[in-house]
């Protein structure tokens, strides 16, 4: 545990607007997450509404055990009395501890995602939690041998999970699982380009846009084999970075949709805050970190997007508030121009119908923050790839 507040995890070289922009955000995540719990449980969203004088409050919306497990993964690097406060009075092991009990739970209380399992097992094995045994079992359950599809996100965060876990658990069982959610990550790779919306198998997603692979499928899993740190994955892992980063927008943006089979971009809208400030950084971090390639102009012009967004003159950041609002969107909220886009470049690759961009332009601004944004902004700049305290 660390027992003094850790500088930040800065990009080499980074010039000092960048720098405080860091420090920024990472002063404003202690004051949001308080605002993201109720009755000891994580929100899914904080709503931003009008306060009838010009400017916003936020209202709390849903309970999510994935928000919480990621929120525990940013914050359990910060010093136990920091923790405090930011966790209504616990800590990082009370935290975890309730969500390790919570995976032998039944009915409606029952933990059925792979992904939120492998989030759980993760934050467990990052925390050094006397639960981790417990939740490695379960994870294994979750993650039958036999295979079959899983979303990509899920099969990344289970390889992340376990990379962290291996080294305490020391377990032939997890060795060997690990081997197995490593594999199937790297054969998820589309012909040497991107990763798309499963692997394993097919039948998750629909066949219009199974060559369709989202912002989160790349970093992701470019975040886990950078954990995985053998010569394979860090291969995967540098062309995958290479492609996104070739593909970043000039404001420098982080696009959402790609075609897998290309590297090229589907669909660019919604740009998301967090993967400007948080998770773009946190993978590519952890990739050079591990020994790949350094991205970092990439990481700060994505960066340099949260104070000067191309799309808007909206502030994106509300300091007094402690969030970022989510994102910039298309005027489109039938979501018509991502489908679009996923069945024209299904025919045709480079068929983009470009006129489109008039009818639905990048104008709308999502004000809701959710608390796994915080979280993993956390995570990324007071982060180590091997999760050293």
């Amino acid at each position: 545990m660390r027992d003094a507040f850790p500088r930040p995890r800065l990009v080499a070289g980074t010039d000092s607007d960048v720098e405080k922009l860091i420090g920024r955000l990472l002063e404003l995540a202690p004051r949001g997450l308080p605002q993201m719990q109720v009755d000891g449980e994580f929100v899914f969203t904080l709503r931003g509404e009008s306060d009838g004088e010009g400017g916003w409050r936020t209202v709390p919306v849903g309970r999510s055990l994935r928000y919480a497990a990621i929120t525990a993964l940013g914050v359990q690097l910060m010093p136990e009395t920091e923790q405090r406060p930011v966790l209504g009075g616990d800590t990082v092991d009370d935290l975890v501890g309730r969500m390790v009990d919570r995976l032998a739970a039944t009915g409606e209380r029952a933990v059925t995602s792979l992904g939120d399992v492998a989030l759980i097992c993760w934050a467990a094995a990052a925390a050094s939690h006397d639960g981790l045994p417990q939740a490695l079992e379960r994870l294994a359950s979750a993650d039958p041998a036999d295979g079959g599809p899983v979303f990509t996100v899920d099969a990344a965060w289970v390889v992340s999970a376990l990379a962290t876990a291996r080294t305490a658990a020391g377990s032939p069982e997890v060795e060997a699982h690990f081997e197995r959610a490593r594999r199937r990550l790297l054969d998820g790779v589309r012909e040497g380009a991107l990763f798309s919306h499963e692997v394993g198998g097919t039948g998750l997603v629909p066949g219009y846009r199974a060559h369709v692979g989202c912002f989160a499928d790349q970093v992701y899993p470019i975040q886990a084999l950078a954990r995985a740190g053998d010569d394979e994955a860090l291969t995967v892992a540098d062309a995958a970075a290479a492609r996104i980063c070739d593909a970043q927008g000039e404001g420098g943006q982080w696009w959402w949709h790609y075609d897998a089979r290309t590297g090229g971009v589907v669909e660019g809208f919604p740009v998301y805050s967090v993967h400007q400030h948080a998770m773009a950084p946190m993978a590519l971090l952890d990739l050079a970190d591990a020994g790949g390639t350094r991205h970092v102009d990439a990481i700060r012009r994505g960066l340099r997007w949260m104070t000067d967004p191309a799309e808007t003159d909206v502030p994106m950041i509300l300091d007094e508030l402690g969030v970022t609002w989510r994102k910039v969107a298309r005027q489109d909220p039938k979501k018509a121009m991502r489908g679009i886009r996923a069945m024209t470049t299904r025919m045709r690759p480079d068929w983009r119908l470009t006129s489109l961009d008039r009818v639905f332009p990048p104008v709308a601004i999502d004000r809701e923050c959710r608390p796994y944004e915080l979280g993993w902004l956390l995570f990324t700049w007071l982060g180590s790839p091997t999760g050293e305290k």
